[in-house]
């Protein structure tokens, strides 16, 4: 039978959510929990899609075939008991065997934090961007309802991007809000290139800091080249907050 789980997980300590040779990974430590409850089974995940080095994940999901009869309300007490204290099972439930995490998703919804502020917090140094200088709120928000909508965004595409087809993606919201000495960037869309919230984020926050104006996000959009886009924000601050299905 086939299970969908929802994952949450600290991305701090790991090289990202797919297996690669000679790194931690979440795709690995999952992959191992579901080995030991299936007595040395090798079980393969497939995830909505992959999260690089140093980012987090509050709602990423990922679907596994079992043979095993336990009851659907005792998955996520059984993966937890055996995954590291930074991965979290967070629900586990039935699904048809045709749902497929990655093809069946119809949204997925990232969340960038930046502090801005003089010095980072020691707690918050994993988990946030810190940008010192004075951002312009309303200068940073005219540019994300530029994003909003089918656009190409090649101008928002790391070049080692691996992509292959049509860059053409569709953002239904791209908002930021201040809560304090802390801006949220919250992007929902049909699909996302490499990097590309990073990117984003980089570009608005240069918009932020009066180097870019906002009409100019269109332009970069128009463009198709990187070139023409902000800087890669780091990882850190980059939350992949839930994935929608049908």
């Amino acid at each position: 039978m086939r299970m969908c789980a929802i994952v949450s997980y600290d991305g701090t300590a790991y090289a990202g959510y797919q297996i690669q040779p000679n790194a931690m990974t979440i795709q690995e430590k999952v992959e191992q929990a579901l080995s030991k409850i299936h007595k040395g089974q090798k079980i393969q995940i497939t995830a909505s899609g992959r999260t690089d080095s140093g980012v987090h994940a509050n709602g990423q999901t990922f679907h596994f075939d079992t043979n095993l009869a336990i009851p659907e309300a005792n998955w996520k007490k059984a993966l937890n008991a055996v995954l590291p204290n930074d991965i979290r099972i967070k629900s586990v439930h039935h699904v048809s065997d045709d749902f497929h995490a990655r093809f069946d998703a119809k949204a997925k919804t990232y969340q960038y934090y930046v502090s801005n502020k003089e010095d980072n917090h020691v707690f918050q140094r994993n988990y946030s961007y810190l940008v010192r200088e004075s951002l312009d709120l309303n200068a940073m928000q005219q540019a994300c309802t530029m994003i909003e909508g089918e656009h190409d965004f090649t101008a928002f595409c790391a070049a080692n991007n691996g992509v292959k087809g049509t860059k053409v993606r569709t953002i239904y919201r791209a908002t930021c809000e201040q809560m304090k000495d802390q801006y949220i960037f919250t992007f929902e869309g049909s699909g996302f290139l490499y990097n590309m919230v990073r990117i984003l984020v980089g570009t608005l926050i240069e918009i932020g800091k009066g180097n870019r104006k906002p009409a100019e996000m269109k332009e970069i959009i128009n463009s198709k080249d990187r070139a023409t886009a902000g800087k890669t924000a780091p990882p850190q601050g980059l939350f992949l907050v839930a994935v929608t299905y049908n």
